[in-house]
């Protein structure tokens, strides 16, 4: 999927948060309490957040040496269906993310004293401590979350969606809701016996043949 920022003109994405004034200032923090549109490709027909819904986003912007580290919740509506009753269902799903927006290397460099054709590669601070980082825009005055909000609403959505835990699910026979009518049943005859029930009857029939014959003399 193409990502609609516009890395000339980074603040047209909806999902662009201004951080010109924390950004290459250790220390500073820039707080974020806002709603942005769900991106596409979040989920599929089971489960998934309509594409442009609203999707809360309540964390921080904390920069340190090398880039900016995000912490904060996420709160998406999330429609769904049961797995096993196929029930709809919708609920408001809330997940924790930490994230890490390093700076540009060019912007980076400079800050170290270094020219461009310095071959020492510095290791990026924050590395180690988060698998998800996405880059900052607009030297360093952007940070777009829509990667960020897809990969890891995507991540959280559970493959098998319950309506409860304890969801009995259809009778496999007719289809009725098992957990409005629990006592349920249907009367199934083994088909393992169905070949010596018709040999039973046969006999049967076979002797019911010959006493009446021994009558008749």
């Amino acid at each position: 999927m193409t990502n609609t920022m516009n890395d000339n003109h980074p603040e047209s994405s909806p999902w662009a948060i201004p951080v010109a004034q924390v950004a290459t200032r250790p220390g500073q923090s820039k707080a974020i309490d806002h709603d942005f549109p769900a991106p596409d490709g979040i989920g599929d027909e089971v489960i998934g957040i309509r594409e442009g819904a609203d999707v809360h986003v309540d964390g921080s912007f904390d920069s340190i040496v090398d880039g900016l580290i995000f912490n904060g919740a996420v709160t998406a509506p999330v429609t769904a269906e049961c797995s096993r009753c196929l029930k709809p269902l919708s609920a408001r799903h809330t997940i924790h993310v930490t994230a890490f927006f390093p700076y540009a290397p060019d912007a980076h460099e400079q800050r170290r004293g270094k020219g461009r054709n310095d071959e020492e590669v510095d290791i990026i601070a924050g590395e180690e401590e988060s698998d998800d980082f996405y880059p900052l825009a607009g030297n360093n005055t952007f940070a777009d979350i829509e990667a960020l909000l897809r990969d890891n609403l995507v991540e959280s959505l559970p493959l098998k969606p319950l309506c409860r835990p304890d969801c009995k699910g259809l009778c496999p026979q007719c289809g009725i809701d098992l957990n409005e009518e629990p006592d349920h049943r249907h009367e199934v005859a083994d088909i393992r016996w169905s070949a010596l029930e018709g040999l039973k009857a046969k006999l049967e029939a076979e002797q019911g043949g010959d006493a009446d014959g021994h009558d008749a003399e």
